[in-house]
């Protein structure tokens, strides 16, 4: 079954799996901006640009504003602190990894310590 996190994580990561909608994110984080002014640096039309922002706000990356004809996007941060904290947890499991796969490698002689057998049981003093 997929709850809600879930499903929230997984819309932000494919959101972020295209570098188009990563560098409209960029832009994102410096300033609110128009639709207008977030696909001038890109060679597409307004029509895809607005396909890219319409996958971001889905994933709810940005808020949109409408003021008559013109549409304002903003970066919405929560999405992206989820994934951050969903990232942090895998990051220590792979920082003490990694460091005991450098400390292997500067020194292959050196036994590397065991870990202890789950199943046996420590005697009580």
């Amino acid at each position: 079954m997929v709850n809600n996190s879930t499903l929230s994580l997984d819309l932000t990561f494919a959101a972020l799996a295209d570098p188009t909608r990563r560098r409209i994110l960029e832009s994102l984080s410096r300033q609110q901006m128009r639709v207008k002014e977030l696909a001038e640096p890109f060679a597409m039309s307004l029509p895809a640009v607005s396909k890219h922002l319409r996958v971001l706000e889905n994933a709810g990356l940005l808020k949109r504003r409408r003021f008559g004809r013109e549409h304002h996007i903003e970066l919405e941060s929560a999405p992206m602190q989820e994934a951050q904290r969903w990232i942090d947890q895998y990051r220590k499991f792979w920082e003490g990894s990694l460091d005991a796969l450098a400390a292997y490698l500067e020194n292959p002689n050196q036994p590397t310590p065991s870990k202890p057998n789950k199943k046996t049981k420590r005697k009580k003093p």
